[in-house]
């Protein structure tokens, strides 16, 4: 909390730089400001947002297979985990499975 027994005219004070600055002219903006900016937009709005070679329809076709052989579906790849072993049929039993006896 502020004490303001030390500084007793500390409101005036602040009162006459309000004032002060109320008093100063708003700044205006340099010449042809508005000009600039607009030129700088328009600018802006011609300039494509797609990079030229995704603009081209094979390209962006060729990215999209590209990322979907790259996204780590193997869904459709034989897997070596999963695989029989060549010389028994698919469905039987592995061999430490079945009881010795």
């Amino acid at each position: 909390m502020s004490n303001s027994s030390l500084r007793p005219g500390a409101d005036e004070e602040w009162e006459d730089l309000l004032r002060q600055w109320r008093a100063q002219p708003s700044a205006q903006p340099r010449p042809f400001f508005y000009g600039r900016v607009r030129a700088r937009l328009d600018d802006a709005a011609a300039q494509p947002w797609l990079p030229a070679w995704l603009r081209r329809p094979a390209y962006a076709v060729m990215l999209g297979l590209l990322g979907m052989a790259l996204s780590g579906d193997s869904a459709a790849l034989p897997s070596a985990a999963g695989a029989a072993p060549q010389n028994e049929a698919p469905g039987s039993p592995l061999p430490s499975a079945v009881p010795q006896g």
